[in-house]
């Protein structure tokens, strides 16, 4: 019985795994063309605590290859204990053509990087908002190629990729993988027309769209998801305006955690807005991953228990071997893809990974529904 259930949910997984597969090859690689820039952007960095990050971040701001006149950066200090502000402030002295303010932040509600961007908006003084996180780094072409976008297509929210900048070792190599399902996931999710999810270190939108659908009204409440609810009210108002951009010049990057409990607290902080989700399809592909990788820890865990006699329930060995090479066969397709485009081509075997990753994700999928979680010093609840 147990088997069947677990070909059963096996099979349901295929389908919509192969539903990304699919929606990733219908998104196509957008071309970049010479037209002169004529699109103003404000870029809002939310930030706590960066000093070790600022630096690099600002510094690949600075060689941005787009009109200095056409963007402002405006800084939003989450009430920091370290140097950030002195790391910001010694980088405008020495980058006076670059307008650039710095706020601190207004804590009004349960999440301080909704209440940073909330806080900045009214300021702005350009139409297009461009969001990114203190820890990344971005391609000089960044705005050159969203401005070319924006030309070009009916755009009024914009998409785009995030990856890891590893170092050579397998926590980092994890971390890079969950984070290319993610990215996969995101790019078939808007070839399949069913976008749910995007991430808010490289995400641009208009003030004229964020004020027609609320902002961020409705789920201040929750600490994470300045990024994807924002996405998901979007699509359910103006699907036609939201896109994504799928170029190498905008790939945005950010450095992976050192060490297991801030990388667990962080996919808590993740997957903690998924029971919020307003889609079906995305609560669906939420809950059947989980059950996927749930199956297949039980399962290993019972067919261990019958081995040494303690449990009656039994479960073939085979099954659990042919289930796991399935799901590893059509993951590796999404991540074979997704690998491709942000990594190059990279080479990619993650055979240790993936017997691991249905721990890590059963782990952080169940305690994010119950348990709190930690970010930048500071506990949320769920």
């Amino acid at each position: 019985m147990i088997d069947i259930i677990m070909y059963i949910v096996l099979v349901i997984y295929i389908v919509f795994i192969l539903q990304l597969i699919f929606g990733f090859g219908k998104v196509k690689t957008f071309v970049r063309t010479e037209e002169k820039p004529t699109t103003k952007f404000s870029i809002i960095v939310p930030f706590r605590n960066e000093e070790k990050n600022l630096q690099k971040l600002l510094k690949s701001i600075s060689n941005l290859n787009y009109p200095k006149e056409l963007f402002e950066l405006i800084m939003v200090d989450d009430f920091s204990k370290d140097n950030s502000e002195k790391v910001y402030t010694k980088w405008r002295m020495e980058n006076g053509l670059i307008e650039t303010t710095l706020l601190e932040n207004l804590r009004l509600s349960n999440s301080p990087k909704k209440d940073a961007i909330s806080r900045a908006i009214p300021i702005l003084k350009h139409e297009w908002i461009v969001t990114t996180d203190a820890d990344c780094t971005v391609n000089k072409n960044w705005l050159l190629t969203l401005d070319n976008f924006i030309q070009k297509n009916n755009a009024e929210m914009v998409v785009g990729a995030v990856v890891y900048k590893t170092k050579n070792n397998w926590f980092h190599h994890f971390q890079q993988l969950d984070l290319l399902s993610l990215q996969g996931t995101t790019i078939g999710s808007f070839g399949i027309r069913k976008p749910f999810i995007c991430n808010g270190a490289n995400f641009a939108y208009t003030k004229k769209l964020f004020n027609e659908i609320g902002g961020f009204g409705g789920n201040n409440k929750i600490a994470s998801g300045d990024d994807v609810f924002l996405l998901q009210k979007a699509i359910k108002n103006h699907s036609d305006k939201v896109h994504y951009l799928k170029n190498i010049d905008t790939i945005v990057t950010t450095k992976p955690e050192n060490d297991l409990y801030k990388l667990f607290m962080q996919r808590v902080r993740w997957a903690s807005k998924t029971s919020s989700y307003s889609g079906i399809y995305s609560k669906i592909l939420a809950v059947v991953v989980l059950l996927m990788n749930v199956s297949l820890v039980l399962g290993f865990g019972m067919r261990v228990l019958d081995t040494s006699a303690a449990l009656s329930v039994t479960i073939k060995w085979e099954t659990l071997v042919i289930v796991f090479l399935i799901k590893y066969a059509i993951d590796y397709i999404l991540l074979f893809k997704s690998n491709v485009y942000l990594r190059n081509g990279k080479f990619l075997l993650p055979i240790a990974s993936s017997l691991i990753y249905p721990i890590f994700c059963s782990s952080v999928g169940i305690y994010s529904l119950f348990g709190s979680f930690s970010w930048k010093g500071r506990k949320f609840n769920k």
